[in-house]
C-alpha cells in the first residue's frame, strides 16, 4: 500500500479492526526495525551502554552523546540541536535522570518528522496521468526503485506506464525492461543514444491516449556537479510541463544510505537544478550511519517518500515518520 499519496481510486477499510491495524503498524515497525540493526548498533545499543551506570547528566556524558550521534550521520548541526536541547532541559531541572535521556533525545528526533513539510501528500491529478521523474546519479539503485515503486502502485490497482529516459546506457534501457516484464507493465525506450528528451515526449502521448494512472519517467545517472547533465534535465522537465501542464507532479531523487552527508549535498544541489519535490533514501539497511534520514529530514524540506532496507520488492517501505523512530529505538528482543 502506498501511503504518500491520495489515491484516485480508495479501498474502503473500514471492516479493518483496530487490533488488526495496531498488529499491521506492529509488523511493519518489526521488520523496520530488523532493516535498521547496523543503525541501531551504532545508535541506539551504543547510547545504552553509555548511559549505563551513570548517575547525573554532566559534561562528560554529553560529550559521549555528542560523539555518538555524530558517528550515525545525524549531522553536526542537528546534533548539537539535540545536544542543547538536553543541555537546556538538564538547566532548568527538567531532565536529571541518564535513564530518561535517550527518551528524551527519541521525542526531539521525532519532533523533527513533524514540522510542516514532512507529511506532504501527493494527489493525483483530476485528469491525465501522474507523472513522476526520477532523478539522482549513478549507482543509487535508481532504475530499481522504480521498478519497486511500480510494483506498489500495480498493487494499489493503478496502471502504469515506463519510459526509459536514460538513452546513454543501454544497460538502464535492458533494466528497466526487465522490471516492465517482471511487472507486466509497458515501457517506453528508444535506441541508444536517442535524445532523452523526445523519449519522454512519446512517453507522455503514450501515456495520454492510453489512459495510463502513473508515468515513471527514468533519467540517466549524473553527478550532481556536471553541469551539462544537470542542464538535459532542467530541459527535462520543460518538456513534461509543456506537454501536461501541471506536470511534473513529482521530481524524486534518489540518494543511497551509505554515502552519508555527500548524499545531502546531492539533495541540495539537485533541488536547485530541477526542485526536487520527493526523496527515496536506498541501502538503509547496509549502513552504521542511518542517522542521515534524521539529518535530510532535518535540514531539508523535502518529504521522504521511501526508504529501501533490503533487496526483495517489498523491501522498499513507504516511509512514516513515527514508524521509523519507533523502529530505531524499539528495544532488542531477548532470546
Amino acid at each position: 500500500m502506498i501511503g504518500w499519496f491520495k489515491k484516485k481510486k480508495k479501498k474502503n477499510n473500514d471492516g479493518q479492526s483496530d487490533q488488526a491495524v495496531d498488529n499491521q503498524s506492529q509488523s511493519v515497525i518489526q521488520s523496520l526495525s530488523a532493516g535498521l540493526s547496523k543503525t541501531k548498533k551504532n545508535l541506539v545499543q551504543k547510547m545504552d551502554q553509555v548511559f549505563l551506570g551513570r548517575k547525573q547528566i554532566d559534561d562528560d556524558l554529553l560529550d559521549d552523546l555528542e560523539e555518538i550521534l555524530i558517528t550515525a550521520d545525524i549531522g553536526v548541526q542537528t546534533t548539537m540541536e539535540l545536544i542543547d536541547h538536553a543541555r537546556s532541559s538538564v538547566a532548568r531541572k527538567e531532565l536529571t535522570d541518564p535513564n530518561l535521556l535517550k527518551e528524551e533525545i527519541k521525542k526531539k528526533i521525532a519532533s523533527f518528522f513533524n514540522q510542516s513539510g514532512s507529511n506532504n501528500t501527493l494527489t493525483f491529478p483530476d485528469d491525465g496521468p501522474l507523472i513522476i521523474m526520477v532523478v539522482g546519479v549513478n549507482g543509487v539503485g535508481k532504475t530499481t526503485t522504480i521498478g519497486k515503486i511500480a510494483s506498489k502502485f500495480i498493487k494499489a490497482d493503478h496502471s502504469v506506464l515506463l519510459v526509459a529516459a536514460d538513452t546513454f546506457r543501454a544497460a538502464a534501457s535492458r533494466q528497466l525492461s526487465i522490471w516492465g516484464e517482471r511487472n507486466d507493465v509497458r515501457v517506453v525506450q528508444r535506441q541508444e543514444g536517442t535524445d532523452p528528451s523526445s523519449v519522454v515526449f512519446d512517453g507522455l502521448d503514450i501515456a495520454v491516449a492510453g489512459n495510463y494512472d502513473v508515468v515513471l519517467i527514468d533519467t540517466a545517472g549524473r553527478l550532481h556537479t556536471q553541469k551539462n547533465l544537470m542542464e538535459e534535465l532542467k530541459k527535462i522537465k520543460r518538456v513534461i510541463t509543456k506537454k501536461i501542464p501541471d506536470g511534473p507532479h513529482e521530481v524524486m531523487l534518489i540518494l543511497d544510505a551509505t554515502t552519508g552527508q555527500n548524499a545531502l549535498s546531492q539533495a541540495k544541489m539537485f533541488r536547485e537544478a530541477v526542485d526536487v519535490t520527493g526523496i527515496t533514501l536506498t541501502k538503509l539497511d547496509g549502513t552504521a550511519k542511518g542517522g542521515i534520514v534524521i539529518n535530510i529530514r532535518k535540514e531539508l524540506d523535502i518529504p521522504l517518500r521511501f526508504i529501501g532496507i533490503g533487496e526483495q520488492i517489498d523491501d522498499l517501505k513507504d516511509f512514516d515518520g513515527t514508524e521509523f523512530i519507533e523502529a530505531l529505538f524499539e528495544p532488542e528482543s531477548v532470546t
